[in-house]
């Protein structure tokens, strides 16, 4: 074979191949999704609504986009860990890797982890001991070789583990993302969203919608998402988006449909276009039509609810499936219009009614002593309080066990009944002496009571089991300051800082001990880069007694 021939050949291969678009030239190892849904958490008050119907419906698009989608629902840590694992097992070198998560997350230590239904939260300890961390989901994805990791998160919920210990943060933390992730969370990090009684998520149908537009690139649908939930909300739910993608990447084929009747004919002075033509690079492939409207149909038909169907007639109010969208109201019409001789026992039962509990109901409070109990201690309420009680039964059935005292204890901090707080944190280092935790949370509940050497020393026996321990030094840097020694809280302080320089307590502790030393520049930038991190943090201050 001529040499020159096939060094000629391989050249114009390759820039044969230097012309595909990016997205052509990603290897393919495949497209998988895990979707999980956690609704049924044991502390909040009531199941949530929509993790699991989101998951069923983005699984079943993914799957139109040929994707292999698993969706599992109402998973415990270990359940959440198999289910990963299975995801892990599937991953080859160049295989693109979706996981959603719907349900609670919480940040700790700047991390985000999701939490698992069966997870048991009273300390920041116990949320990276019960929940799965996104960021290392992610470094595990990566390190199997996925070419593609994306991460679309519905977990900016306020949770029931809320406020149970000290620096908690709400919402998600910012996520570092390996190279090559698009990560998309329902709202910006350290921001809340409370669920509404809709079946589907505000931040999942804005999403869904855009999956089904054709030719969009995953970062144009995860931008157009962005913004069709903050104008729904009026700015009140802004998704947050984080990207390291290389290449472009589609969840489905591009099309390039023929043209069909219904579009503008040529002009007479257009050239007629030729098969062998190559597509202009400027020019956008054409969006086929009836596509468009079938995908729409499609989504409005699986929500099912009126809503769904009018805002597909209001943009669609001609042709086979606007006809077919009539239909489906018509029906959900039935059931409202078959019962509607039944207005008539209405007017009988509620005039009845309404004139007898007025008069009832408004002099009945007045004599009763409501004003009496809020003077009262708060201990009867608490000994009555539903989680107090649980925690003591737990007690009684193992009073061996340190961890039964050690959240009870928690849940009296939380309560400001430190004095039955320090006697259940005195019964687990009864228990456990080696436990770090339980000396820091008695370090932490004897400076409320103004017992602060003895204080002191719990701090130094919990730095003793665990140098270096972010919480404790952060609780001794507060009972120095509380002594009114400026320079070792400063000094305590320094330290917790350097292990975590976004730990709000430590710098606004800081910054308070600065402003005792007279350095007012220093106190008040520490106190304002506290604030931006924890807005609450000078009310968590006063109730210290630091003002």
């Amino acid at each position: 074979m001529n040499k020159n021939w096939f060094a000629f050949v391989l050249l114009a291969l390759s820039s044969a191949l230097a012309m595909l678009p990016a997205a052509a030239q990603q290897s393919d190892g495949g497209k998988i999704a895990l979707l999980i849904g956690n609704s049924n958490y044991p502390d909040a008050e009531a199941p949530l609504r929509q993790p699991i119907p989101d998951a069923r419906l983005l699984a079943d698009e993914l799957r139109r986009n040929g994707f292999d989608a698993e969706v599992t629902e109402n998973l415990t840590k270990e359940g959440m860990q198999r289910a990963l694992t299975r995801l892990y097992g599937k991953i080859k070198p160049g295989t693109s890797a979706l996981v959603f998560f719907s349900g609670y997350g919480i940040q700790a230590g700047r991390q985000t982890y999701l939490i698992p239904v069966n997870a048991q939260i009273w300390t920041e300890a116990e949320v990276r001991r019960d929940g799965i961390g996104i960021d290392t989901v992610l470094a595990e994805m990566n390190a199997r070789g996925a070419g593609v990791k994306i991460a679309v998160l519905d977990a900016s919920r306020r949770n029931p583990f809320e406020r149970r210990f000290r620096g908690m943060s709400s919402g998600l933390a910012p996520i570092t993302a390996p190279r090559g992730t698009l990560i998309i969370s329902a709202a910006a990090p350290g921001t809340v969203i409370n669920e509404s009684s809709d079946t589907n998520s505000l931040f999942v149908r804005e999403l869904l919608k855009e999956m089904r537009s054709p030719n969009l690139t995953v970062e144009e649908i995860v931008n157009r998402t962005r913004i069709g939930v903050s104008r729904a909300s009026k700015g009140d739910q802004v998704p947050w988006i984080s990207s390291s993608l290389v290449e472009d990447f589609y969840l489905a084929k591009a099309t390039r449909p023929e043209q069909r009747a219904d579009d503008p004919p040529p002009r007479r002075d257009d050239p007629p276009p030729r098969r062998d033509d190559p597509p202009r690079r400027d020019d956008p492939p054409p969006r086929d039509r009836e596509a468009d409207v079938r995908r729409e149909f499609d989504f409005a038909d699986r929500l099912g609810t009126r809503k769904a169907y009018e805002d597909f007639l209001a943009k669609h109010k001609t042709g086979t499936y606007a006809e077919q969208a009539r239909d489906k109201l018509a029906r959900l019409d039935e059931p409202r219009t078959r019962p509607e001789p039944r207005p008539e026992p209405r007017p009988e039962t509620r005039p009845e009614p309404r004139p007898t509990p007025r008069p009832e109901a408004r002099p009945e409070p007045r004599p009763d002593p409501k004003p009496e109990p809020r003077p009262e201690p708060s201990r009867p309420s608490v000994a009555d309080d539903p989680l107090i009680k649980e925690l003591a039964n737990s007690i009684q059935k193992s009073p061996n066990d340190p961890d039964g005292y050690y959240k009870r204890g928690i849940a009296y901090a939380e309560k400001r009944e430190y004095n039955l707080a320090l006697k259940d944190f005195d019964q687990v280092i009864r228990l456990n002496p080696k436990d770090a935790e339980a000396f820091n949370n008695r370090c932490w509940t004897r400076a409320m009571v103004g017992d602060l050497q003895v204080a002191l020393r719990d701090c130094n026996e919990s730095l003793r089991l665990r140098p270096n321990f972010v919480d404790a030094l952060d609780s001794r840097g507060l009972v120095n300051l509380k002594i009114g020694l400026p320079n070792s809280a400063i000094a305590d302080y320094n330290a917790a800082l350097r292990i975590n320089p976004k730990h709000a307590s430590a710098l606004y502790g800081r910054g308070k001990a600065k402003l005792k030393n007279g350095d007012t520049a220093g106190g008040n930038s520490d106190l304002a880069a506290a604030k931006a991190i924890n807005p609450e943090i000078a009310d968590e201050f006063a109730a210290y007694g630091i003002k």
